[in-house]
């Protein structure tokens, strides 16, 4: 099944990092949140990546093109491409990406629609190129499946990221250290799951959007489901988001990294 990833966007609220690469290379530790939100999809089975492509879309190119060699420790004879030797194979062997072009100005909906020659099944599934969360994503299937409606969006409750007072009057009475999710109702956090009737609700026209119209008409029609997700979700939509998730990689407290790290290693013969 594959996952369609939104990354083509401008990301003007984070001019900071995006004037010099698109939203989904901006880093979390040494890694794009790009392969953070992949490495959740992969943690569960899924690794059958399309990437929709627009703003400085060169980089994720170069990024993946490059993968292999800038993942793993190097032994080359100069003169002698063919004897390069990987030493330390990484734990992302086996993923397919497909990296498409969708246009530079395109809206949502028109990125979803110019991929749809590259979904191959009934049912797939899409994300934004700017959102983490630790959804379980086989009850995430499990749900849409069980529906059988058109669309499933996952519904979050917005990252709190600062302490949470709780209040009697204007009195003080305890204080809740970065609760995971806020008092507010949910929200459309990504991490959807499609039917591919879906394109029947979408054009190429790069003024196509997705969450004004499709999925608004979709609601209307009764064919959209929201799985409800009580865990970590956040998003990186601001300099302040960017600093945040740093610094719970930095502290060991990431809640969406659900994959084993463990290094793979490969040792290249002599000669």
């Amino acid at each position: 099944m594959e996952v369609v990833i939104w990354c083509g966007g401008l990301g003007t609220r984070l001019r900071e990092e995006t004037e010099f690469r698109p939203k989904p290379m901006v880093c979390i530790g040494d890694r794009p949140i790009l392969w953070h939100i992949m490495k959740t999809y992969a943690a569960h089975g899924h690794t059958d990546f399309v990437l929709a492509l627009g703003y400085k879309g060169e980089f994720i190119k170069d990024y993946f093109l490059n993968y292999e060699v800038m993942s793993c420790d190097v032994t080359l004879s100069l003169g002698a491409r063919d004897k390069l030797c990987l030493h330390n194979a990484h734990n992302e062997a086996g993923w397919r990406i497909t990296l498409a072009d969708t246009g530079l100005q395109s809206l949502k909906g028109s990125r979803l629609k110019r991929l749809e020659r590259y979904i191959s099944g009934d049912t797939f599934m899409a994300t934004y190129g700017d959102g983490l969360a630790n959804v379980d994503i086989d009850a995430l299937l499990k749900f849409h499946h069980s529906h059988g409606k058109i669309a499933t969006l996952t519904g979050v409750n917005p990252a709190a990221r600062f302490g949470e007072l709780k209040l009697e009057g204007n009195e003080v009475r305890s204080f809740t250290e970065k609760p995971l999710k806020s008092t507010v109702g949910l929200i459309n956090g990504g991490y959807f799951v499609f039917n591919r009737k879906i394109f029947d609700y979408l054009s190429e026209d790069e003024s196509c959007d997705f969450e004004y119209g499709p999925l608004e008409d979709i609601a209307r029609a009764g064919e959209l489901m929201v799985y409800k997700h009580p865990g970590f979700w956040a998003c990186m939509d601001t300099i302040r988001d960017v600093e945040y998730l740093n610094r719970l990689w930095a502290e060991d407290n990431a809640l969406w990294k659900i994959w084993d790290d463990t290094p793979v290693k490969k040792t290249c013969p002599k000669g």
